[in-house]
């Protein structure tokens, strides 16, 4: 079964909007998000096939709604309670 990030050879999304591709980073939040993970993949927190299918298994709405970075944060959130590194209540906090 596909998830939702699997679009290929779906309509109706659209054209992609490319001209604000000129930085990596839109927000200084941003560059966090991508340090932070970087730092918990390179000390074994999880790694990369764990990151990328939390990302994947996001419900389809949200995952829509979000952007890439906003993906991310949402991942690692994920991977950090689920290996009970800290609980995700905390992190709303």
């Amino acid at each position: 079964m596909a998830r939702i990030n699997d679009v290929g050879g779906m309509q109706g999304f659209g054209p992609l909007d490319t001209s604000d591709d000129t930085e990596p980073f839109h927000a200084d939040w941003e560059a966090r998000v991508f340090a932070l993970n970087s730092a918990l993949v390179r000390e074994g927190v999880y790694n990369l096939d764990e990151f990328r299918d939390a990302i994947e298994t996001m419900e389809p709405s949200a995952y829509l709604a979000a952007s890439y970075y906003e993906r991310w944060f949402h991942a690692i959130r994920m991977l950090l309670d689920r290996k009970g590194v800290v609980a995700m209540a905390d992190l709303d906090d």
